[in-house]
């Protein structure tokens, strides 16, 4: 589907980049930015072009379209250049500007400070501010289907701890059960490729298919679950920690220790991570290497340790 989508949306991104010109006349070629079978996108001078995966609910996607375009978010998510979404083979189209991605080859730069101050900014977003309809953040859907993938993967030596620490985690990480606990507007999917700088030189975030209402400490949780794997250095977890306290965000507390909050969506998203490692290994034919090694002895760890009260729900 992919080999089909990809041609239709660079003509669809040239289109959008010049409505009104009956050719491209700025002599920029069209950059293919992602391609996957959840999502590819593609770049045309300013616009980019997004075919979201093909089982993508289309009522979902447009009520978190509405709140990526909604005024009380400017200034923290990307705004969408059109409305609405288009169909292409099947799979809804959405439009966007192009900003500038975070630089991997430049770690000293992240923006660690402004990813959290974003964050702290979406979550206290009012609820009754938003559109109506407003799905569950799919953060705990990820982590099952990145199981489920690993079970399709087959038999593996490393899969043993993973599973055992995804079997000690609560109904509601494993997505097994709604988060009744929480309503907050949570990105879903949160990562430093998820912010882009604007041409004003704001950061802002992007991908919105995994917006939706939870628990907003998952948002947090993979910088967390890094810093508890040894991958992520502790200043830079503790500017990101400390940068979000300080713009009030609401899923840790200011002044005490943030880890009741944190340790259950940083357990889920430390399974998910080493889950995928194992199937994409088995998928490519190759070892695994020592970073996602590090992630499954974390696994292994927390197996061994199950977060008390499992299936209490967080106030």
């Amino acid at each position: 589907m992919t080999a089909d989508v990809l041609p239709a949306l660079t003509a669809k991104v040239r289109t959008a980049a010049h409505p009104a010109a009956e050719a491209c006349v700025c002599g920029t070629g069209t950059s293919v930015l992602a391609d996957r079978p959840d999502g590819t996108v593609v770049r045309h001078a300013g616009t980019v072009a997004k075919a979201h995966a093909s089982d993508t609910d289309p009522a979902e996607l447009a009520v978190r379209m509405a709140v990526a375009a909604h005024p009380r978010l400017t200034g923290v998510l990307l705004p969408p250049l059109s409305p609405t979404a288009v169909d292409l083979h099947g799979r809804p189209v959405t439009f966007w500007p192009y900003g500038t991605p975070v630089d991997r080859d430049d770690p000293d730069a992240a923006p660690w400070e402004e990813a959290a101050t974003l964050l702290a900014h979406l979550h206290r977003t009012p609820e009754s501010t938003l559109p109506s309809g407003l799905p569950p953040m799919r953060g705990p859907a990820k982590a099952a289907r990145a199981v489920a993938r690993l079970h399709a993967a087959g038999p593996h030596p490393a899969a043993a701890p993973v599973l055992r620490a995804w079997a000690v985690l609560p109904t509601w990480a494993r997505d097994e059960a709604p988060m009744r606990h929480r309503r907050t507007l949570c990105h879903g999917d949160l990562h430093l490729g998820q912010l882009v700088r604007a041409p004003d030189g704001e950061w802002l975030l992007i991908d919105i298919d995994d917006l939706g209402l939870g628990d907003p400490a998952w948002d947090l949780a993979r910088p967390a679950a890094w810093f508890a794997s040894g991958l992520l250095p502790p200043d830079e977890w503790t500017r990101f920690l400390t940068a979000y306290q300080k713009a009030a965000g609401p899923a840790v507390p200011a002044d005490t220790d943030p880890w009741p909050a944190l340790d259950v969506p940083a357990r889920a998203l430390t399974v998910q991570t080493a889950a995928l490692a194992i199937a994409k290994s088995v998928a490519a034919g190759r070892p695994l290497d020592e970073v996602e090694m590090s992630v499954i002895d974390a696994c292994d760890r927390m197996a061994a340790h199950p977060p008390e009260l499992v299936e209490a729900i967080p106030k």
